[in-house]
């Protein structure tokens, strides 16, 4: 944190002398990480129990699951790459040096795993040590041979004891760079390859979970003038797959607050296997999905896992 505190004075000072060392919101973004980490403790401790912003936000991927669905891009050039199930994280490097490591959290604010992410990224990125400030967003994977592949890659972000998370089989697959370091995505990972890291673009990665694809505009310029929506960008979208559910007995209804103090209702189910997770209970989310299915105590119903982790009835069998 003592590099991030030096590097705001150096941009607070060019940005007076009218010469700005990174955007305005980046530089909001780094006042709020080291406003959150003076809050915590003396001598800038970070506090691991704290959200800290990323540099620069961590959107979520517009989903596409047919070709209608697909964003035209015109004439425009596009890479299509694997999409990874696992943790998606940051990495915040000042200076050439890691700095900062948080989970994806709500794509604005992250939790601090530097402890155990630097047991998996370099250290020092050689190349970008003239750089002020960079970063690299990624998925942390496990193989897909381990059950519940993603919850355990997951879960290991959060682990107290590093000497467990070292023994983890897991691996950072780097797919983005703030900011761009050359002219089009592609280019991009060849300069991460060069910074010793995995990318997205070396393999097929079989050998890891997906869910689907990565279509991206591949010229960085094209991509950003296509602007973004308050969650995605609109140069890049996941075509997925639509996924196929299991039937089982819906066996009662019950209704539950949430966080927000919303009451909303909740099936009670014959309990089934799904992806290796076993799921007695599923959301309705409202009264009108329950008449919209069509829904009685002791009809069949089908049942998904929405992306892959939250249960949901999508469906009356009959």
């Amino acid at each position: 944190m003592k590099n991030l505190e030096a590097l705001i004075k150096r941009a607070r000072i060019a940005y007076y002398n009218g010469k700005p060392l990174m955007s305005d919101e980046a530089y909001d973004r780094l006042e709020e990480q080291l406003g959150v980490a003076t809050e915590v403790g003396h001598d800038l401790i970070r506090d691991k129990g704290a959200r800290y912003p990323h540099a620069f936000p961590m959107y979520s991927l517009q989903k596409a699951y047919s070709i209608e669905d697909h964003p035209d891009y015109g004439n425009e050039p596009v890479t299509v790459t694997p999409k990874l199930d696992g943790a998606a994280v940051s990495l915040q490097y000042i200076n050439g040096r890691l700095s900062l490591a948080l989970t994806r959290g709500d794509g604005k604010h992250g939790l601090d795993i530097t402890d155990n992410m630097r047991f998996l990224v370099p250290r020092i990125l050689l190349p970008c040590t003239g750089k002020h400030i960079v970063q690299i967003t990624g998925e942390v994977v496990a193989p897909a041979t381990i059950k519940n592949s993603r919850n355990y890659a997951a879960g290991a972000l959060s682990l107290h004891d590093v000497i467990e998370f070292q023994n983890r089989d897991l691996t950072f697959i780097a797919y983005g760079i703030q900011p761009y370091p050359t002219l089009d995505f592609i280019e991009d990972m060849d300069f991460l390859d060069h910074c010793g890291f995995e990318t997205i673009i070396d393999s097929n990665y079989p050998m890891f979970p997906q869910d689907g694809e990565v279509w991206r505009v591949i010229n960085n310029e094209a991509f950003e003038e296509l602007g973004y929506t308050s969650h995605h960008p609109r140069g890049a979208f996941a075509k997925k797959v639509k996924q196929e559910g299991v039937v089982t007995e819906l066996i009662d209804v019950v209704w539950q607050v949430g966080k927000s103090g919303n009451v909303s209702p909740v099936a009670i189910l014959d309990p089934i296997d799904i992806d290796g997770a076993r799921v007695a209970r599923a959301t309705l989310h409202n009264i009108g999905i329950i008449e919209e299915l069509g829904l009685e105590i002791g009809c069949m119903v089908e049942v998904i896992r929405a992306g892959e982790i939250i249960p949901q009835v999508v469906r009356r069998v009959d």
